[in-house]
């Protein structure tokens, strides 16, 4: 499979098999700890998969950074979301004025926020705190041809990797994924159809909150748009580009290179589970650097977890998107790297080896 980009190979070829040394370390570190051994559960692992990933210990509170990307999607056009694409953008204004969820919750993780219009349909132009990294007026109704061409598929993955270089030079070390698209459920079941090779009915959901009548059309648009265009599971970009969005390919980039860049990337929901499973399809090594938040209420999310191994540290029955679950789990992280680096050790707290009250640690 060519992947079409120089830039895009560079960046895979860049993504290094995560160590299994840096796993031992942090292993012995909490083993140290004034507590039974793996009596912190998920806590410890959260912990050790950061440093086994970033070769950091001691470590400290990582920068971090959520992306929500944005753009709309042609087969909105179709009536399968409870809501018209024109909201996209308007969502978009309230990131920037700070009103949405994800605003709230990274606030409360110390997070910063970094809105990119990577093809919303309306014309928002450049306010402040806006990256614009427009690929077009939102992506063509993949009922009638490909969502995108091929050239406009790797360039958002490109922007998406040139994302997170500029990120990390400015000193991020975790990033997390989110999104906004009217219509973005409908174009991710799509792919996760194509992907995991089950029903388009298996993997789709009410979304927005369609009811019956309404969902069943959005399957049958979804078989529709797979039929006309055939996408190859077999090539991520050409998927991306059938039936895909420029939000989900700049999410594709995110997390390629946040992986050459040695930053671990908290997933959101579906739509960044989608983005998790054609990037792993582009460079399996890439998956040990995903930490997956929560498992989302759209049915596709669970099959994506499950075709990826992933255990999700959440579940929530969230279904916003936007990165809100991504903040939740960079709050578990942030308390797991706490106790790391800042519990006593048994030795420091004066606890003598024979008389530990741990059996398991003597």
């Amino acid at each position: 499979m060519s992947h079409s980009s120089p830039f895009i190979q560079e960046t895979l070829s860049a993504i290094q098999l995560v160590s299994d040394a840096g796993v031992r370390r942090a292993q012995l570190s909490w083993d140290r700890l004034t507590k039974p051994q793996g009596s912190l559960g998920r806590l410890e692992s959260l912990g050790t998969q950061y440093v086994s990933i970033t070769q950091s210990l001691p470590v400290k509170n990582p920068e971090a950074m959520v992306f929500v990307l944005a753009a709309d999607h042609g087969v909105a056009r179709e009536g399968v979301s409870a809501y018209p694409s024109s909201v996209t953008a308007q969502m978009v204004k309230n990131f920037l004025q700070g009103g949405a969820a994800i605003n709230v919750l990274a606030r409360q993780v110390g997070a910063k926020v970094r809105i990119v219009d990577m093809g919303v349909q309306e014309d928002m132009g450049a306010p402040s705190g806006l990256w614009v990294r427009k690929i077009g007026l939102g992506t063509r109704n993949f009922c009638e041809g490909p969502a995108m061409s091929r050239e406009q598929a790797v360039q958002s993955v490109e922007d998406g990797i040139r994302l997170v270089q500029e990120a990390h030079a400015d000193g991020i070390r975790l990033i997390g994924v989110g999104e906004m698209g009217i219509g973005n459920t409908t174009v991710s079941s799509a792919i996760t159809a194509v992907m995991t090779r089950h029903s388009v009915a298996d993997v789709t959901g009410k979304g927005t909150g369609v009811d019956a009548l309404q969902l069943a059309k959005k399957i049958q648009v979804i078989e529709r748009g797979i039929q006309r265009n055939i996408p190859d599971a077999h090539d991520p970009l050409d998927v991306l580009a059938k039936v895909g969005g420029f939000e989900i390919g700049g999410l594709v980039g995110i997390l390629v290179g946040a992986a050459a860049c040695r930053v671990p990337v908290v997933l959101d929901g579906f739509i960044t589970g989608v983005a998790a499973l054609l990037a792993v399809a582009l460079e399996p090594h890439c998956q040990a650097y995903m930490i997956p938040s929560h498992v989302s209420a759209e049915p596709g999310h669970r099959l994506i977890m499950h075709a990826l191994g992933f255990h999700p540290l959440l579940d929530l029955d969230l279904r916003l998107g936007e990165g809100t679950g991504a903040c939740l789990a960079i709050g578990l992280l942030q308390s797991s790297l706490a106790c790391l680096t800042q519990m006593a050790t048994f030795e420091s707290a004066g606890v003598d080896e024979a008389v530990r009250p741990f059996p398991e640690l003597a």
